[in-house]
C-alpha cells in the first residue's frame, strides 16, 4: 500500500507498536532540542540518569528565552547549560545566537531525522521533511539517553495546497486561515502533512511559518516534503550536501483530507486572547495601535525583515506607536545589516531589540495598559505578553508594518505602493561556526566537568507514589482552553525561577486564581483541579505539571487535554481522568471534597475511575492511558519508575 510521507517517517524509526491512530506506539529519536526556560529542566533530569554523555545524533542546548539579566539568575541559568553540555556532549548556542528553532534548522535540520524538543513550537522542524515534536523536558531528558518516544499515533490530515499567494498575503495568512478552521483543540492528536502543486511557491522558511503554528491547532506535527525548495534553503546554509528528497508515494490516502488554495487566502488576524479567534484584517481595521512587533520563532526567516523594510523605506512612524524589531538569528541579523535593511527600519523609528524570543514569552516589551499591540508571535494567551490586562492580536509581518505606519490596524492591500519583491540570498553567513560543538569522547584520557549550579539552581523534588485512597478538595475549577501561561506563567519575574520548583510554584495559577497557591500550602494535602475543553494547551512547560504536583495536586479532572500537558501530567505523577459526559462537569464545584478508594487498581483494572464526591454520591470518570502511562502515574512519575527498571 502506497504510504503518505508521516507513515514512512514513523515506520522507519517504529521501535514498537503500529502504525494505527490511537494506538501507542515508540519511535527512535534521532535529534534533541533545548532551550534555556525548559533547558535546566532537562539537564536536571539527565543528570539523575547517571549517563555518561548524550547517545542521540545530535542534542543542541540553546539561549534564548531568559536573557534579561536583572540580576544573578539567568547568568547562573547560562553557565549551568553550557556546563552541562560540554558535559554530556550537546551542542551549545550562546546568548544572542538566537531562536533555537531558527537556528536549529540552519545549522542540523535533516529531511528524514526525528526531533524532538522541549519546546512545544519544535514542531517548526517539519518545514524540511522531518518529523519533528514537542514534548515535556522529561521524555526529552530520556531521548537524550537514547530511550524511545512514546506517543499515540495520531490521524494524517492530507493538506493539499494549490495556487499561488496574492500580493500583500503571506505564510503567517496561511496558518491563520488553517487555525480559522481548526480552531485551537481541532488539531489534538493529529499530523497535517502538505503536499501539491502550491508548494512550489513556498520556501522552507515559508514552510516553517505554517509547521511553527501548527502547534497552535493542538497538532502532535506538521510534516512538509524535501523538494527543490529545501534543497535551496540547505544550499544556502552551506550544507546542501544533507539533503534527501523525500514526499509522499502515488496514490497514498490520509485519514482526512483538506483543500488549500493559497490565491483565495487574505491578510487575516487573530484577536485577543486566543489564536483561534481569526478574522480578517478589514473586520477589525481601523482600531488605534500601541506597538508593532516582529520577529519571533513564528516568523524567523529574512523575508519577514526585508519586506517590511521596504514598506517603511522614506517613511517614518507615527509618535505614537512603538515598531519592535525582535531578529531571529545572529546570520539574519548580519545579513539585514550588511543590506541595508535595518538601516531603512531603524531610521524609519524602529526600536531594535536583541536576538532572541524576547517579548514572546513576556521577557520585555510588554505593551501598555489596554493599549492593541500588532505581533508576528505564535500565542496571545491572556497576559502572556507581561501585561495583565493585555490586548495582543497576531498577523502577518506586512499587516504589522502597514499598521505601524498608520498608527491603526490596517490591510496591506491598502498601502500606497506596489508589493515589494523579495528573493532569497543564494547563501548566507554560516551558523554553525557560532556554536559550541560538543567535545570529543573519543579520547583515552578521562576529562572530569563539574556542573556549574548557582544558588538558584534547586534539586529535582521526590514525589511519592499512588496512594490507595486519594482525598482532598476541588481547589479551583477552570473553564475552557486553559494555557501552560495561565497555569504557570513566564515573564520576567517568573521565568528566571524555572532550575528552582519551590520558589516558582508561588505563581501556580496566579493568572487565574492568585490565592491558589496560599490555599494550597493551607491544605497541605491531596486536592483536585477542574478543567474543561483543552486542558492545557500552549507551551510544552512541563513546570505547569511540576509546580502543582509540588502543591499537592494528585489528579486533574477535565472534558478533554492537551497532548503534550496530559503526558507531562503523567510523567510527574498527576492522574489525568476525563468526563465521561461533558454535562458531569456541572455536577463539581470548587470547594468539593473529593475521595478515589483502590486509586490504583482501578486504573489498572479498566478505563473506569469512581469518584466519592461532596454529597455522598459518586461520579463515574474515566481515563485513556495506556499500560505504559498507568504504570507511570501509580509509580509517582516517570523519574520513579525510570529508576525502578532502569533506562
Amino acid at each position: 500500500m502506497a504510504k503518505n510521507l508521516t507513515q514512512q517517517l514513523i515506520e522507519q524509526h517504529l521501535v514498537s507498536g503500529r502504525m494505527r491512530a490511537g494506538e501507542a506506539v515508540q519511535l527512535k529519536i534521532d535529534q534533541t532540542l533545548c532551550q534555556d526556560a525548559t533547558g535546566t529542566m532537562v539537564m536536571l533530569e539527565f543528570e539523575a540518569l547517571g549517563l555518561e554523555r548524550v547517545k542521540t545524533e545530535v542534542s543542541a542546548q540553546y539561549v534564548d528565552h531568559n536573557l534579561i539579566q536583572a540580576d544573578f539568575k539567568n547568568a547562573d541559568d547560562h553557565l549551568f547549560l553550557q556546563s552541562a553540555a560540554r558535559k554530556w556532549g550537546l551542542w551549545f548556542s550562546r546568548p544572542g545566537n538566537g531562536i533555537s528553532h531558527a537556528v536549529h534548522m540552519a545549522c542540523f535540520g535533516v529531511p528524514g531525522k526525528t526531533l524532538l524538543g522541549s519546546d512545544s513550537h519544535t514542531c517548526a522542524g517539519g518545514s524540511m521533511g522531518m518529523l519533528a515534536m514537542g514534548a515535556g523536558g522529561l521524555q526529552v531528558a530520556l531521548a537524550m539517553a537514547g530511550m524511545p518516544f512514546s506517543l499515540v499515533m495520531p490521524e494524517i490530515v492530507g493538506v493539499e495546497v494549490t495556487g499561488r499567494l496574492p500580493p500583500w498575503v503571506s505564510a503567517k495568512d496561511v496558518i491563520l486561515e488553517m487555525l480559522r478552521r481548526y480552531d485551537v483543540k481541532g488539531g489534538v492528536n493529529k499530523i497535517f502533512e502538505y503536499y501539491g502543486p502550491g508548494l512550489a511557491t513556498l520556501t522552507a522558511m515559508d514552510r516553517h511559518v505554517i509547521a511553527n503554528m501548527g502547534q497552535e491547532m493542538g497538532a502532535t506535527a506538521s510534516v512538509f516534503p524535501a523538494d527543490e525548495n529545501v534543497r535551496a534553503f540547505l544550499r544556502q546554509q552551506g550544507r546542501e550536501q544533507d539533503f534527501v528528497a523525500l514526499q509522499a508515494e502515488e496514490g497514498a490516502s490520509y485519514d482526512h483530507r483538506e483543500q488549500l488554495d493559497l490565491s483565495t487566502i487574505e491578510p487575516l488576524i487573530a484577536c485577543p486572547s486566543s489564536p483561534g479567534k481569526v478574522v480578517t484584517v478589514r473586520e477589525v481595521a481601523g482600531k488605534p495601535i500601541y506597538q508593532s512587533y516582529i520577529g519571533s520563532s513564528a516568523n524567523p526567516g529574512l523575508r519577514d525583515f526585508v519586506v517590511p523594510a521596504k514598506m517603511v523605506d522614506g517613511r517614518r512612524i507615527p509618535e505614537q506607536v512603538s515598531l519592535d524589531i525582535n531578529p531571529s538569528s545572529r546570520q539574519l541579523l548580519e545579513e539585514i545589516s550588511r543590506n541595508g535593511d535595518l538601516n531603512r527600519l531603524l531610521q524609519a523609528g524602529a526600536r531594535l531589540h536583541q536576538t532572541g524570543c524576547n517579548g514572546c514569552i513576556g521577557m520585555g516589551q510588554a505593551p501598555a495598559s489596554g493599549r492593541i499591540s500588532l505581533r508576528t508571535v505564535p500565542r496571545n494567551f491572556p497576559g502572556r505578553s507581561g501585561t495583565k490586562e493585555d490586548q495582543v492580536y497576531l498577523c502577518s509581518p506586512e499587516t504589522a508594518t502597514a499598521s505601524a505606519l498608520s498608527g491603526k490596524i490596517t490591510d496591506p492591500r491598502d498601502m500606497d505602493m506596489d508589493y515589494p519583491v523579495f528573493n532569497e540570498p543564494e547563501r548566507l553567513n554560516d551558523m554553525r561556526s557560532l556554536m559550541l560543538a560538543p567535545r570529543d569522547f573519543s579520547s583515552e584520557i578521562p576529562v572530569a566537568i563539574e556542573l556549574e549550579k548557582g544558588p538558584n539552581i534547586q534539586p529535582l523534588p521526590e514525589f511519592d507514589a499512588l496512594a490507595e485512597t486519594v482525598s482532598g478538595p476541588v481547589l479551583l475549577k477552570t473553564g475552557d482552553n486553559v494555557s501552560t501561561d495561565e497555569i504557570l506563567p513566564a515573564g520576567t519575574d517568573i521565568l528566571p525561577l524555572r532550575s528552582n520548583i519551590p520558589a516558582i510554584s508561588h505563581y501556580t495559577f496566579s493568572r487565574i486564581d492568585d490565592s491558589f497557591y496560599q490555599r494550597a500550602k493551607t491544605h497541605n494535602g491531596d486536592s483536585f483541579v477542574i478543567g474543561g475543553e483543552n486542558y492545557g494547551q500552549g507551551s510544552s512547560r512541563e513546570h505547569a505539571a511540576i509546580a502543582p504536583r509540588y502543591l499537592g495536586v494528585r489528579a486533574v479532572i477535565a472534558v478533554s487535554m492537551a497532548r503534550i500537558h496530559r503526558r507531562n501530567l503523567i510523567n510527574f505523577g498527576i492522574v489525568p481522568l476525563l468526563f465521561s459526559k461533558p454535562a458531569d462537569l456541572a455536577r463539581l464545584k470548587q470547594g468539593d471534597v473529593l475521595a478515589v478508594d483502590n486509586f490504583p487498581a482501578q486504573l489498572n483494572q479498566g478505563r473506569d475511575v469512581v469518584v466519592q464526591l461532596s454529597d455522598g454520591k459518586t461520579l463515574t470518570v474515566t481515563h485513556n492511558m495506556n499500560e505504559e502511562e498507568v504504570a507511570t502515574v501509580i509509580a509517582g512519575g516517570l523519574i520513579n519508575r525510570v529508576k525502578n527498571i532502569g533506562p
